[in-house]
């Protein structure tokens, strides 16, 4: 159920293009990379959060929630020194789940500028020295797990994606300005967490949007929705993985899984069995199902304290349609893509939060419980399905670098396991402190931010 969370979507960057967003190197970084834990060249501690930093200019970007500030803060990438520090102006700070964060959102640089995201506040503008620019504040979302999709950047446009229990949308502004550009609106989209993805197909650049159960690509100089597939599950975090022309989806959510899944009663049945004061629609105190309980907030869409017939069918639909499955899609054209489109689909090892990596001809990824998985980039064929060293929930994304693939645990492991043919575990540490922010490689330093520091290994 995180979601789980805020935690979301937490990835790396660090592009060569200018442009450095959430997961807009794919996780991949040539040249070294380190795998000695023992001595960081440096630590540093900037605050708390869930973001992932970014690099850009020499500068660590990145965000934090202390003492009830919202905060984005420059780093000298050689020493961790704090070159700045921002406070959004909020007064409020939006709920979020148990493990999650109002600093979860990563943030964005295309070289002139720093772009940050707070579901508390909006979105807000820097220099690369940290003069505000601009503010492009925003209503709360109705979602009491908060906001976790990321900013990003394509073709000039800073684009924003958020889907909550009800006016989900994607837009898209100037981001030398704020201006809103373009605005398009996702009605059936209900809550998910993932951070959109850009892909080019044929000469054209594509935002990969994935949402509860439904994998959409947008113009990005439009906002016109392309083609779209659905197949996914009813809550989706994991953010697209483009790799030439396939698209990697993993989506797994509690219920989802056969044998497992979660139904509700016809609305017939439900009314009958429940409805106590026979008024049509159903309180919370009426209701005996810890399922539906659990779940009360998101269904009631108006917040009237009761759920009726369309809100409830809305949400039976999204229980029966979902599936928990990695999907390798490749797109044949635009509309509604067939099943022919699927390549392969693979159900075991399905990740909650952590975004796949697709790196050497494989598809890696990791569950909650430290279950790594690598599959045929090509075929979905299972490679390996191994243990890590790490036990407990994985919420920060794999990344690779020089032959080698790395893996952050929130209890505070990190596993380094070889690129190669065959399954070797290179070396681990446990820094005793939780991690969700995935892990940074650049200019062959490795930096891991745990939720009380910042640690440079070079």
């Amino acid at each position: 159920m995180l979601h789980h969370l805020s935690i979301l979507c937490l990835s790396v960057q660090v592009a060569v293009a200018s442009d450095i967003y959430f997961r807009s190197d794919h996780g991949v970084q040539n040249g070294k990379a380190p795998e000695n834990f023992d001595t960081p060249l440096w630590k540093a501690e900037p605050g708390a959060g869930h973001s992932t930093p970014i690099i850009a200019n020499g500068r660590i970007i990145l965000t934090a929630y202390e003492s009830n500030e919202l905060a984005t803060l420059a780093l000298d990438a050689k020493s961790g020194k704090v070159l700045w520090r921002q406070i959004a102006p909020t007064s409020r700070t939006e709920q979020v789940h148990r493990v999650g964060s109002p600093a979860s959102a990563t943030p964005a640089c295309d070289g002139k500028r720093v772009y940050v995201f707070f579901g508390s506040y909006g979105l807000l503008c820097y220099d690369l020295d940290g003069k505000p620019v601009w503010q492009h504040p925003m209503p709360p979302f109705q979602d009491e797990f908060g906001a976790a999709s990321s900013p990003v950047l394509v073709d000039g446009k800073l684009i924003l994606a958020q889907d909550h229990d009800i006016n989900s949308f994607v837009m898209a502004l100037d981001p030398a300005t704020g201006k809103q550009l373009w605005k398009t609106d996702r009605p059936d989209a209900v809550r998910s967490y993932s951070t959109p993805a850009v892909w080019e197909r044929n000469g054209r650049k594509e935002l990969l949007v994935a949402g509860a159960l439904e994998l959409t690509s947008y113009d990005p100089a439009s906002g016109k929705r392309l083609w779209w597939k659905t197949g996914l599950a009813r809550i989706v975090i994991p953010t697209p993985v483009p790799s030439a022309d396939m698209i990697y989806m993993a989506s797994w959510s509690p219920g989802g899984d056969a044998g497992q899944r979660l139904t509700l009663d016809a609305w017939d049945s439900a009314v009958k069995k429940w409805d106590a004061n026979k008024d049509g629609v159903l309180a919370k105190a009426e209701i005996n199902n810890a399922e539906v309980l659990d779940r009360f907030f998101r269904m009631d869409l108006d917040q009237s304290g009761t759920l009726n017939h369309h809100e409830w069918d809305r949400h039976a639909e999204v229980f029966k349609r979902a599936q928990n499955a990695i999907l390798a899609i490749k797109p044949s054209g635009d509309g509604e893509l067939s099943d022919g489109d699927i390549v392969w689909k693979y159900q075991r090892g399905v990740p909650y939060v952590a975004t796949p990596l697709a790196h050497q001809n494989s598809v890696w990824m990791v569950k909650d419980g430290g279950i790594a998985t690598r599959l045929e980039a090509r075929t979905g064929r299972v490679l390996s399905e191994e243990r890590l060293p790490g036990i407990g929930n994985y919420y920060a994304s794999p990344v690779a670098g020089e032959g080698k693939v790395y893996f952050a645990g929130e209890l505070g492991t990190v596993s380094v396991v070889s690129a190669g043919a065959d399954w070797k575990v290179l070396g681990k540490h446990d820094f005793h402190e939780k991690v969700y922010a995935t892990p940074v490689i650049h200019d062959g330093r490795l930096y891991i931010r745990t939720e009380k520091a910042l640690y440079c290994f070079d």
